[in-house]
């Protein structure tokens, strides 16, 4: 399976006047051609700017200062912002979390596509209809030739996401950013999304990455998984190794603050004390070492990768085979 997207070394940084904020660290991983790779972490951890900083969509304070980022054997980095437009829609296309904000109420269903079609694809407006409404079927809206004359308020949530998967695809892109999903989603039409997402996979052999905190979301859909913690990556492998065998302590916490159907009635569930850092925090070690009830004196050096597998890495001194675990 070739590499679709690679990023390496990157680092993201938000500039507030002289001050220097980072918000991604280092940051290298890859996305293969056909896969649906997961990236979690609590809110904060990187993910979103992550995959903004592969889009060119930061906010205008953030930019990136070092690294590659290479779809399809294009370096993103180094395009101009008219470049990057060219890209985004035909090669690589993203999806949010609030699909209410992210239609304009006051346009139709329909129009929103047809822009689309129009602008990117260079249709025809019957043309681009056409396509449309076959997209729109596409996607699990029934009725497409009159679902296209209504207007946002007039579909329901899941509705709605779907108009943007459809918007999303309109130009067949490669690689497909899903940010949170299925977050306002009731749990009934978050697992349609997930089968959408699935024959999407199947059928067109889309290639997906999937910003979620949802574990159960991720344990369902993905192939492989990256857990991010302050802008770095503190581990990733497939989604059995980290679901079944996970190495990081943050990952282990992660899984444990989970309800599970085999505890006890009235059982607590877990949390992790403390909080994460905030962006730009300086860090002169493991940046979980507060937070991590496994903490070692050697925590205060920030540790290098470990290398489990083929698909499987984790940044964290106490799996290194010179140190022995504590409390085991």
């Amino acid at each position: 399976m070739t590499n679709l997207l690679e990023i390496k070394d990157l680092e993201t940084n938000f500039h507030i006047g002289k001050t220097i904020l980072p918000a991604i660290r280092n940051v290298s991983l890859t996305v293969r051609s056909g896969e649906i790779l997961g990236i979690v972490g609590e809110s904060g951890s990187g993910k979103s700017i992550l995959m903004k900083s592969v889009m060119g969509i930061l906010p205008a304070t953030a930019k990136i200062d070092r690294g590659e980022i290479i779809l399809d054997g294009i370096h993103l980095e180094k395009l101009g912002v008219k470049e990057l437009q060219a890209i985004r829609g035909r090669k690589i296309a993203m999806i949010f979390q609030d699909p209410m904000t992210a239609l304009n109420p006051l346009k139709k269903i329909g129009d929103h596509v047809l822009d689309i079609l129009v602008r990117l694809q260079k249709l025809d407006k019957k043309q681009a209809r056409q396509e449309a409404v076959r997209i729109l079927r596409s996607v699990g809206i029934s009725a497409p030739e009159q679902r296209m004359k209504q207007y946002p308020h007039e579909f329901s949530g899941g509705m709605r996401q779907r108009v943007l998967i459809a918007m999303a695809l309109a130009c067949e892109p490669v690689l497909l950013i899903a940010d949170e999903p299925t977050t306002a989603l009731d749990v009934t039409i978050q697992a349609q999304i997930v089968e959408l997402l699935k024959q999407l996979r199947m059928e067109q052999g889309l290639t997906i990455t999937l910003i979620t905190h949802d574990l159960g979301l991720v344990a369902g859909l993905c192939d492989r998984v990256v857990v991010m913690y302050a802008g770095q990556v503190m581990e990733e492998g497939t989604a059995d190794e980290i679901f079944y065998q996970p190495k990081h302590p943050y990952t282990k916490a992660l899984l444990a603050s989970l309800p599970r159907l085999d505890e006890q009635k009235g059982q607590r569930l877990k949390s992790i004390q403390g909080v994460a850092p905030s962006a730009g925090e300086a860090l002169s070690g493991c940046p979980f070492a507060d937070r991590c009830n496994q903490m070692h004196e050697k925590c205060n050096q920030a540790p290098d990768y470990v290398v489990f597998s083929d698909s499987q890495r984790a940044k964290c001194w106490l799996i290194d085979e010179n140190i022995a675990i504590l409390n085991e």
